[in-house]
């Protein structure tokens, strides 16, 4: 099994995310082709309600120990609340539908 697929199985399990994004950005490291050794993390979870970002992160990196152990040299996380990911510069709303077909009759 490939890293990001273990990466996104385990958070996916542990945190049951409202949005996950596990994105190998080992390419634009000095790595092999096709290593798995960079990864970025988007996780919003309930679970890190009430938790602050120190203790997010060590939870995060506590279930992927083994990971961390075994090739994956680093983890960029962004781990948001539902509430927090809302009001996040990141999260763009899609614009309002104008309605209806674009043609004219």
């Amino acid at each position: 099994m490939e890293v990001k697929h273990r990466i996104e199985t385990k958070l996916k399990s542990a945190f049951s995310p409202q949005h996950i994004e596990v994105i190998n950005e080992s390419q634009n490291h000095n790595v092999p082709q096709g290593s798995e050794t960079h990864f970025k993390v988007l996780l919003v979870s309930k679970a890190f309600e009430a938790k602050t970002l120190v203790q997010r992160h060590r939870w995060v990196y506590e279930l992927l120990a083994e990971e961390m152990k075994n090739g994956v040299h680093a983890l960029t996380l962004h781990t948001h609340t539902p509430e927090e990911w809302i009001h996040s510069p990141a999260f763009r709303k899609s614009p309002p539908c104008l309605g209806g077909s674009s043609e004219e009759n």
